[in-house]
């Protein structure tokens, strides 16, 4: 089954431009103009991916991630300008799962597509011989990857899931932001480490009973992170 792809960008051209070459490629690919239409589309269609530009007409593109995170964990590409930091770290923020500058060779895109792509739950089936994991009072349903903490579920996006699914794969064990930048967002994606950083950030909130004093996820001071 083709890959769906929304592809969210006011500027027509750039559009025109990634759906031919994604639907190169194999992929479906859909086409949104502004905020509004993205939201429209977001909820009427289960995406694999979405690229979505932080500058859109009637509702810009950071919110439309975040009410996108309310009802759907797709995975989600922010584009944004040219070393504007503001926007990255807000995309982030919001849900994104990555981010590519704008301008961007289309195929350093696709090459983030196929990782996440690669790393999603249709393009990733759980082994068959792990349907669940449990670390203390943590559990993540490794086929639905559903996450119950302290007997609750809890949402998580998908990059929040992977992250979290991995330290608890690997308990005790300290990873450099540079290492989990390259585990979790690929070889393919030379990104900036503040990525890591914001998803731990987001994930402590959701987990963490005083996100400020960690339990579970836990710095080790100018070396990186580890699930204690």
């Amino acid at each position: 089954m083709a890959h769906s792809i929304l592809v969210v960008d006011d500027e027509k051209l750039i559009v025109k431009g990634i759906k031919f070459s994604l639907e190169q490629d194999g992929m479906q690919v859909d086409t949104a103009y502004d905020g509004e239409e993205a939201l429209e589309l977001a909820k009427a269609n289960d995406y694999d991916c979405i690229i979505l530009d932080v500058m859109l007409p009637k509702i810009e593109g950071t919110s439309v991630c975040q009410q996108i995170r309310e009802f759907s964990p797709v995975p989600i590409v922010m584009v944004t300008a040219k070393d504007d930091d503001m926007d990255k770290i807000m995309g982030l923020e919001y849900g994104a799962d990555d981010y590519i500058t704008k301008p961007f060779n289309i195929l350093e895109l696709k090459a983030r597509i196929k990782a996440i792509l690669r790393r999603s739950l249709l393009g990733r089936p759980a082994p068959a011989d792990i349907s669940s994991l449990t670390q203390r009072d943590i559990t993540l349903d490794t086929q639905s990857r559903r996450v119950m903490v302290r007997g609750e579920e809890i949402y998580l996006t998908a990059k929040e899931y992977d992250l979290l699914e991995f330290f608890m794969s690997n308990v005790g064990r300290v990873y450099t932001r540079e290492q989990l930048l390259a585990q979790l967002w690929g070889s393919e994606n030379a990104g900036d480490v503040r990525t890591v950083d914001v998803h731990v950030r987001r994930l402590r909130e959701k987990i963490e009973e005083e996100p400020s004093e960690p339990k579970y996820i836990c710095t080790k001071w100018r070396v990186g992170y580890y699930f204690r």
